[in-house]
C-alpha cells in the first residue's frame, strides 16, 4: 500500500510538472515576442522541459533548474501590460465612457453602425443622456453561433421614452486579428465593452453574420428590481469609464462575456451560486428559469420557442422602432417603478 501510494505520489507530481511545461510553452507561443522567434523560444523550452523532466539528464537540481524557469515565465507573462493604444479594427477603435451625475447619466461613444455586409459597414457614434428613474427593464440576449453549449451573452437597459442602451463584452481584437478561444486564455486581447444601440449589436447578429444567414438570438426579459437595475447599469458604466483609463486582459475562462456580467449582478444577489452553465454558458437561459430570474409561467420550451427574435429583427432591419419590433409578443414583463 505504501509503495501503491508513492507511485502514485510521484506521478502526480510528474503530471503537474510537465502541465507547467504545456502551460508556459503555449504561453511562450502565444506572447508578446516578436513573431520571428516565438516558436524557436516555445520549442526550446518544450523540449528543454522534457529532456530535464523525464531524459537521462532528470535530476533534483535539474528539476528546481525547471521550476525556475517557469517562475521566469509566469512572472513575465503577468507582467505583460495591456494597452488601448494599438491598432484596432474600426467598429472597436473608440471607446464609451459616461458622465454620471445624480439621476442623469450621459454615455458617450455609443456605437450605432451601418452595416451592409457582416465586414463592409459605416462606424458610427452618438451621445445619449439617460434619466435612471425612467430605467424600466433590463434584457438579456443570448446569441448562438455554432454548438448549443456555448452563447454570446449581452445586456440591455431599457429606458421609457429614451430607448435602449445595449452592452456587449468582447475581445479587442486590432486589424486583421481574429478570434481565437486558446489564444483567449493567454493574453492576447483586452477586453471591451461594447456599448451601442441595438441595431447595431442585435442587427448585426440577426441579419448580417455567418455570410448573411445570422445567427440565433434569443432575448429574455430579466426579473429584476428597479433599485437593482439601476445599480447593474451604474456598475456598467463604472466599468465602462474605467477601462478607457487602465486597459485589462480579456480571458476566455474568468473575464468573458458571462462571467463579467455575473461580478456586475452578484453583490446585488446575495443567493446567488457558482454553476456549471456559467461556464457552458448555452444553458444559462434554463440555470435563469431555474432561479425564476426571468419568466416563469409559460414551459421552458415554449418560453424559448417565443424568445427567438431572429424573424422579428429580419423584418424590423432598419427601422426606428426596431428595438420595440423584436419585443413584440415578449414573454416577461417589464419591471414596475
Amino acid at each position: 500500500m505504501k509503495r501503491l501510494v508513492d507511485r502514485l505520489g510521484k506521478a502526480f507530481i510528474r503530471f503537474c510538472l510537465l502541465a507547467m511545461g504545456g502551460w508556459a510553452t503555449v504561453a511562450i507561443f502565444y506572447s508578446n515576442l516578436p513573431d520571428l522567434i516565438r516558436p524557436w523560444v516555445a520549442g526550446f523550452f518544450a523540449i528543454g522541459s522534457l529532456l530535464v523532466l523525464f531524459g537521462k539528464y532528470s535530476t533534483m537540481r535539474t528539476r528546481l533548474g525547471f521550476l525556475a524557469a517557469f517562475a521566469l515565465v509566469l512572472t513575465w507573462w503577468l507582467l505583460m501590460p495591456p494597452s488601448n493604444n494599438r491598432d484596432w479594427q474600426p467598429d472597436l477603435a473608440t471607446l464609451a465612457w459616461a458622465d454620471i451625475a445624480g439621476d442623469r447619466v450621459t454615455v458617450h461613444n455609443i456605437r450605432n453602425c451601418d452595416y451592409r455586409t457582416e465586414t463592409d459597414f459605416t462606424v458610427r457614434h452618438y451621445d445619449k443622456t439617460f434619466n435612471l428613474s425612467k430605467l424600466k427593464g433590463v434584457d438579456l440576449f443570448l446569441v448562438y453561433w455554432g454548438s448549443p453549449k456555448i452563447a454570446h451573452t449581452m445586456m440591455s437597459f431599457n429606458f421609457e421614452g429614451q430607448g435602449n442602451v445595449c452592452f456587449s463584452i468582447e475581445t479587442r481584437k486590432e486589424k486583421g486579428e481574429d478570434y481565437s478561444t486558446i489564444k483567449g486564455f493567454f493574453r492576447q486581447y483586452e477586453i471591451i465593452y461594447v456599448v451601442a444601440d441595438e441595431r447595431d449589436l442585435v442587427r448585426l447578429r440577426t441579419n448580417y453574420r455567418d455570410k448573411g444567414k445570422g445567427e440565433d438570438v434569443y432575448l429574455y426579459r430579466l426579473n429584476a428590481s428597479p433599485e437593482v437595475a439601476r445599480k447593474v447599469f451604474l456598475s456598467y458604466l463604472g466599468e465602462v469609464n474605467r477601462l478607457k483609463e487602465r486597459p485589462q486582459w480579456y480571458n476566455a475562462l474568468t473575464d468573458n462575456c458571462t462571467t463579467s456580467i455575473r461580478q456586475h449582478t452578484m453583490p446585488y444577489n446575495p443567493n446567488a451560486r457558482l454553476d456549471w452553465r456559467l461556464i457552458v454558458n448555452g444553458y444559462i437561459d434554463e440555470m435563469l428559469y431555474e432561479r425564476k430570474a426571468i419568466d416563469t409561467s409559460l414551459p421552458f420550451a415554449e418560453l424559448k420557442k417565443m424568445s427567438y427574435i431572429n424573424p422579428k429583427a429580419r423584418a424590423a432591419d432598419k427601422d426606428p422602432d426596431f428595438s420595440q419590433l423584436i419585443r413584440v409578443g415578449l414573454p416577461g414583463k417589464e419591471m414596475k417603478q
